[in-house]
């Protein structure tokens, strides 16, 4: 008997859906469906567009420094001759396209997303300019 009474609940919620569905459109399911609010979380920045290309020192503090900065990973670090000699005799081209595709434990782009392969080279120039 319980059987009976879910398969009629299941069955009749089915029809109804079914007989909404034909009688709403698109845009009155985008309405229902929209979200209500936002979350704000006080000190965060919203994000904008970029306002035009950014430094090689720019893309490095926000994006590369965590790994170039300590060697973590066995990165090279910004500015030491001993550790991006092996890599920059392969040529700056490689390093660069190294860079863009990932290599080893760097993700592709450095993992910066929403960096240019101009940002990635200005950066890369940024981190070996003294040697």
């Amino acid at each position: 008997m319980k059987v009976k009474a879910l398969l009629s609940v299941v069955v009749g919620s089915m029809l109804m859906f079914a007989a909404y569905a034909q009688n709403t459109s698109d845009d009155e399911l985008i309405e229902r469906i929209k979200p209500v609010g936002s979350v704000h979380i006080a000190g965060a920045q919203a994000e904008s567009a970029s306002a035009g290309p950014r430094s090689g020192a720019d893309i490095y503090q926000s994006a590369c420094f965590a790994c170039h900065g300590t060697g973590a990973l066995s990165a090279p670090k910004i500015n030491v001759a001993a550790e991006w000699a092996p890599r920059l005799e392969q040529g700056f081209d490689t390093v660069w396209q190294n860079a863009i595709k990932g290599i080893n434990a760097m993700p592709p782009m450095g993992g910066c997303m929403d960096c240019s392969e101009d940002d990635i080279k200005a950066a890369i120039e940024h981190m070996t300019k003294d040697i």
